[in-house]
């Protein structure tokens, strides 16, 4: 098992045999969009690639040049027979605790758990799997209860459908009345809601279960409806058989959002099956974009102080380059009055990066804003800092640089959440005082 941590730079691969690099070569300079067509039980989020029009699945996990292993945005685990890397953060305190990657995940997928220490284990990185099923539960949830054709096997007088002479023999001889038959009937007890309901048993049983499903109140209700209707067929000793009624992939055109949640069950159940890679070449793993989940993480702080943050790319996060008529749809990351935002998950560094510039002052001059601005995390620094990079020359407006900065010294996780909660504090006062003087 290796360990790095994402946007190494180059990290000189030493000691690893001919079956090491084969499999790493396997892996290696090839984009996530055939990775994940060729192997199933790779799982990368954002969980529909290219949607948010980021190329992130143009993107390569790593790139192998000679010996030298380059690591990109995608941070989580990845795995080829019996080679295994784990990819931290960069912000990462040490190999055992990826405090800033968890953070970001319980902030974004609105899980509360505070009590979280990572052990060198490579199977915790599965545990992220946890926190993504809250999530993606309510989601599903949205579409209804799922709901499929299943045959039912009664046995009494009221016959309606099939009668099974075998088993009506077998069950009913001498004949008392009852006649045994089968009907094909919708019910929410199906296949699916099966799965759904050993996935919620298995995490009640993990140290961390409490906190995944009581993460709120809707979760909770969501929970106790799952249970309720898989309550009559639900018995643990059939968790292989559910596993194996479920490996074909849901291909109803209504519950959309029900596949992913599949997908997401499965690995829950296999996941000591999946990291030990039985089927040989195939890649498994499971990945989040950086720069993605950094974006989303701000969210949960800008969101509640109006700003709009267009990520699932609707109209009502949008803005045009021409006016009349309305044409070229661009979306900045966050916005609001005079005010444009960008966020950056990578190290920013002056000078600043062409075309990142170019779009900024694209976004400001068509709003007319007086302030923009990227917001990049960094490990080098106790206090936020806000560095201008000038005033632009036209309408006017300040371009700015927050930094803002990923606590280093936090002995446990309760500790870097508080420090991290000052930050974004400052971070977020920092921008009232803007606002405040730009209306004045």
């Amino acid at each position: 098992m290796m360990r790095t941590t994402d946007n190494n730079g180059g990290k000189s691969l030493v000691d690893f045999d001919d079956y090491t690099l084969s499999d790493l070569n396997g892996i290696a300079n090839r984009n996530l969009n055939d990775l994940q067509k060729e192997n199933p039980d790779l799982l990368v989020f954002p969980s529909k690639l290219g949607e948010y029009n980021d190329d992130v699945e143009k993107s390569h996990i790593f790139s192998l040049n000679g010996d030298k292993l380059t690591t990109f945005n995608l941070m989580g685990f990845i795995g080829r027979n019996s080679t295994q890397l784990t990819i931290s953060s960069r912000f990462a305190k040490d190999d055992h605790n990826d405090y800033f990657l968890h953070y970001m995940l319980q902030k974004v997928f609105s899980i509360n758990i505070l009590n979280f220490d990572q052990t060198p284990d490579n199977e915790n990185i599965w545990d992220f799997l946890l926190y993504l099923f809250p999530f993606y539960l309510k989601k599903a949830y949205s579409q209804g209860i799922y709901k499929s054709y299943m045959r039912k096997n009664y046995n009494d007088a009221n016959v309606k459908g099939t009668i099974e002479v075998k088993r009506h023999i077998k069950r009913n001889i001498p004949f008392m009345g009852k006649v045994a038959y089968s009907n094909r009937e919708h019910s929410y007890d199906n296949n699916i809601t099966q799965l759904i309901r050993h996935t919620i048993e298995y995490i009640k049983a993990h140290p961390y279960g409490n906190g995944v499903l009581n993460t709120d109140k809707t979760t909770r209700e969501i929970v106790n409806k799952f249970i309720f209707v898989t309550q009559k067929n639900y018995n643990k000793n059939y968790r292989l058989k559910v596993i194996s009624s479920n490996l074909q992939s849901i291909s109803h055109p209504y519950y959309t959002e029900y596949r992913i949640l599949q997908k997401i069950c499965l690995k829950i159940l296999r996941h000591e099956k999946i990291t030990f890679g039985n089927e040989k070449d195939k890649v498994y793993g499971l990945l989040f974009d950086g720069a993605w989940l950094w974006e989303e993480y701000l969210n949960t702080i800008l969101s509640k102080y109006g700003f709009k943050h267009p990520s699932n790319k609707t109209s009502s996060g949008a803005i045009y380059l021409f006016s009349k008529p309305k044409r070229y749809k661009r979306y900045p990351d966050f916005w609001k009055n005079d005010i444009i935002l960008d966020a950056k998950y990578k190290r920013m560094i002056e000078p600043l990066d062409r075309n990142d510039m170019n779009q900024i002052i694209s976004y400001m001059y068509v709003k007319k804003a007086q302030i923009g601005g990227f917001i990049h995390p960094i490990k080098n620094m106790q206090n936020l800092e806000c560095t201008d990079i000038g005033i632009l020359e036209g309408y006017g407006g300040c371009v700015k640089v927050w930094s803002l900065p990923i606590p280093q010294k936090a002995k446990k996780f309760e500790n870097f959440i508080s420090h991290m909660k000052d930050n974004e504090s400052e971070f977020v006062k920092n921008l009232n005082e803007l606002e405040v003087d730009i209306l004045n």
